[in-house]
């Protein structure tokens, strides 16, 4: 009795095969873009995380957890297929936080259809 050769290996999980090729939406310092987040922003810096947060169907608490915005972004960013590496998300959310926050905003309310 002979065994089965197996020809085709099974596949990673849905991130190992995902091609990142896209870009954000708007750029780093495009704040005027959405003057709404723009204002909440600067006025207000958690709370604009913790909109993201949530708008993202996550818990608004997040924004309040260490590193809890470097890991939505970097769950954004393999959702929305744009490219980048787990360093570099950790570097925008850490030495340019409000700015990448509202970047994050803009990106989750143009593809919400909410801008």
């Amino acid at each position: 009795m002979s065994n089965p050769v197996i020809t085709h290996q099974p596949g990673a999980g849905s991130y190992g095969t995902n091609v990142q090729t896209g870009e954000w939406s708007t750029g780093l310092c495009s704040c005027c873009s959405d003057i709404l987040v723009c204002a909440l922003g600067f006025i207000c810096p958690l709370a604009l995380s913790c909109y993201t947060a949530n708008k993202y169907g996550e818990n608004a608490c997040l924004a309040c957890v260490p590193g809890g915005m470097t890991a939505m972004r970097t769950h954004m960013r393999l959702t929305y297929g744009i490219q980048g590496t787990i360093c570099n998300d950790a570097l925008m959310t850490c030495c340019c936080g409000l700015f990448e926050t509202c970047r994050m905003a803009r990106e989750i309310r143009i593809r919400n259809g909410d801008v």
